[in-house]
C-alpha cells in the first residue's frame, strides 16, 4: 500500500474543547484527511464525550469528511440526527447492535451517509465476516474504547489482517480503520497489516509539529 493511500484521521477527543473550532479548522492545513469524532454515552463505554450539536458545530469549521464513531447504546435512535448534523461516515459497534447490525447499517445508508462496523479488541473478527461486504468502513479498536492515550493492543493486528483478506477479495472499496494507541511505531505496524485509515488523538494534538507528525504516521517521511 502506497503512503498516499494512507489516510490520517485525528480524533478530536484529544483536542482542546475550549478551542474546538480553531483546532478543527487547522486540521486540513496540517495534512489531515478525516476528522474522527468519538461519541461516547457513558453507558456503552465508561466515559462521556459529546453529541450531535458538537458534530453540527464542527461541520461549520471544516470541509474534511466527518467520521462519527458512535460508542453508544441504541445507535439506531440517533443515526438520522447525526447524518443531518453533517456526518459523512457513521460507524456503530457490533457489540451494541449484534444481530441487528445489518439493519442499523442499512438505516445509515438510507440517510445518504457511508456506514461502518466497529469491533472491540476482544471481539473476534469472524463475528463480522458477513457484515463486512455491507460496509464502507471497518474500524478495528486497538484499545478498549472510552479514553484516549491508552497503549496499543498488538493482538488486534490479527483482526486487521483477517478483515484485509476479506476486503481484498471483494469488488468494493472498503476502508480499514484502526483506533487506539497510534504513534509512529504502531502506525507502521498497522499499515503493514493492511490498515488505510489511522485514527490518532494524543499523537497529533500533543505534538509540537502536528504536520510533521501526520507525515510520520502516514509513513511519508
Amino acid at each position: 500500500m502506497k503512503n498516499t493511500d494512507i489516510k490520517i484521521a485525528p480524533s478530536i477527543l484529544s483536542a482542546d474543547f475550549a478551542k474546538m473550532g480553531e483546532e478543527v479548522s487547522a486540521l486540513k492545513k496540517i495534512g489531515a484527511d478525516i476528522v474522527h469524532c468519538d461519541v461516547m454515552d457513558g453507558v456503552f463505554v465508561p466515559n462521556i464525550s459529546f453529541g450531535i450539536k458538537m458534530v453540527a458545530d464542527i461541520r461549520k469549521h471544516t470541509d474534511l469528511p466527518l467520521d462519527c464513531h458512535l460508542m453508544i447504546v441504541h445507535p439506531e435512535k440517533y443515526v438520522e440526527r447525526f447524518a443531518k448534523a453533517g456526518a459523512d461516515y457513521i460507524t456503530v459497534h457490533y457489540e451494541t447492535c449484534l444481530e441487528d447490525t445489518e439493519n442499523v447499517l442499512a438505516l445509515i445508508k438510507k440517510q445518504g451517509v457511508k456506514c461502518g462496523v466497529v469491533i472491540n479488541p476482544d471481539t473476534p473478527a469472524v463475528k463480522i465476516k458477513d457484515i463486512i461486504p455491507l460496509c464502507d468502513m471497518v474500524l478495528i479498536m486497538s484499545v478498549f474504547p472510552g479514553f484516549g492515550g491508552q497503549k496499543f493492543i498488538e493482538s488486534t493486528l490479527e483482526s486487521v489482517r483477517y478483515v484485509r483478506d476479506i476486503v481484498d477479495k471483494l469488488d468494493k472499496d472498503i476502508l480499514i480503520e484502526i483506533d487506539g494507541g497510534i504513534n509512529e511505531e504502531t502506525a507502521k505496524a498497522a499499515r503493514q497489516a493492511g490498515v488505510n485509515v489511522l485514527v490518532a488523538g494524543s499523537a497529533v494534538f500533543s505534538s509540537d509539529d502536528k504536520a510533521l507528525t501526520i507525515k510520520k504516521l502516514r509513513g511519508a517521511v
